[in-house]
């Protein structure tokens, strides 16, 4: 397996969608012009919203919710949707990247290489399986329709998508049947298509962990030469990040429609929050036994030698005349006892992840940043910036 081969690596490109939009021109490959698929999205979806509730004179008013003023449904389609969009060109270079390590770094042994081949192209089967994009249509637009209108839709609460009776009887309007069935419908799809590429780029990393890898306790990055996987990472965030912010969507709409307190909603917020992080570390802890093997078997060998040299130094040095001709100062021992000092300090600090914990910490912290504008409903945004202001000044 050589660059060429690593290079076919993808968990985007490919499957029905993929080949809809190439018919349509909606992509360059490989994944240009994502801002014309977000247009499309937003006329697709939103548009046409806003046009049956201009109709239905529930835009402004004309219900208890107006169209305008429901944040979940905007920030789901003009802000988690779009972020879906962008996701596919930084997911396809940084994950193709990260492939190509595992060579170019001669971690996978070239006798392995085959494997590895074999992985790549049972991988891109899987992507491609139009089976599988097409279970996952029907489920976002039939499972998923029913789930919302079981538990998601607004019930006894006239509103610009369900309007209500004087007998309490509920109807989808205009604008509600085609956020059911359409928009939602989409929005689903796209999810559910990006979690089941997210488990086949889990499926590739948990396959290529259990081949025999050729680490270093002593690589720089403190992951034995894994530290490049912390950049899939960031591949990820833009997909869980549109997860954090739809549910942030939908607390800001019972807040500001149904009178419930941010507080009633942190333990939802925390689980968001930990589940989006395992999420995106799970597969890096698929690496887990195999650090921590190199880990136990680098300590004891690193300190074996190290006890050595430093014997040796110690008769040399302390106890033994040494030759006559010998210097102390300048003496290449003492830098060769030094550089073995670093070599067993970064083999003490070997990790058990291929990521540290300020970047764990960064991830955590983007993922729960749509909730933070919430926070304006506990503190008014005019005392909170002379607050703010007050610490950083």
């Amino acid at each position: 397996m050589d660059k060429a081969d690593t290079d076919k690596f993808s968990v985007v490109i490919g499957g029905p969608l993929y080949q809809l939009w190439l018919r349509s021109r909606l992509v360059d490959p490989p994944v240009g012009l994502a801002g014309r698929r977000i247009i499309a999205a937003v006329v697709l979806t939103w548009l046409p919203l806003l046009a049956f509730a201009l109709i239905g004179g529930t835009a402004l008013g004309g219900t208890r919710v107006p169209f305008l003023l429901d944040p979940e449904v905007h920030i789901r389609l003009l802000v988690a949707l779009p972020l879906f969009m962008i996701a596919e060109p930084v997911v396809h270079q940084r994950l193709a990247e990260a492939v190509r390590q595992f060579v170019e770094r001669g971690i996978v042994r070239a006798e392995d290489r085959g494997r590895l081949a074999a992985i790549v192209d049972d991988t891109a089967r899987l992507r491609n399986s139009a089976a599988i994009e097409l279970a996952l249509l029907v489920c976002a637009i039939s499972v998923g329709y029913w789930i919302w209108r079981q538990e998601f839709a607004p019930r006894g609460m006239d509103n610009w998508s369900i309007a209500v009776g004087p007998l309490g009887e509920e109807k989808l309007t205009a604008a509600g049947a085609w956020y059911a069935f359409v928009s939602l419908g989409l929005f689903r799809f796209i999810m559910l298509r990006w979690y089941f590429r997210l488990l086949l780029w889990y499926l590739f990393v948990w396959r290529v962990s259990r081949l025999p890898l050729q680490l270093n306790a002593l690589h720089p990055d403190r992951a034995g030469g894994l530290g490049f996987l912390a950049n899939t990472l960031n591949a990820v965030a833009p997909i869980l990040l549109a997860q954090s912010v739809t549910v942030a969507g939908a607390i800001a709409g019972q807040m500001l429609f149904q009178g419930m307190t941010l507080q009633s909603f942190y333990p939802e917020i925390a689980t968001v929050v930990v589940l989006l992080l395992a999420m995106g570390l799970l597969p890096l802890a698929f690496f887990f036994p195999a650090l921590t093997q190199l880990g136990i078997r680098a300590r004891l060998e690193y300190g074996s030698l190290s006890m050595r040299y430093a014997e040796q130094f110690r008769n040399r040095w302390l106890r033994g005349p040494g030759r006559p001709d010998e210097h102390l100062l300048g003496s290449p021992d003492i830098q060769s006892l030094a550089d073995l000092a670093n070599a067993s300090e970064v083999v003490q600090q070997l990790g058990v992840l291929p990521v540290g914990k300020q970047a764990i910490v960064r991830f955590a912290i983007l993922i729960a940043l749509p909730f933070a504008p919430l926070l304006l409903a506990l503190i008014p945004l005019n005392e909170l910036v002379p607050r703010l202001l007050h610490k950083l000044i």
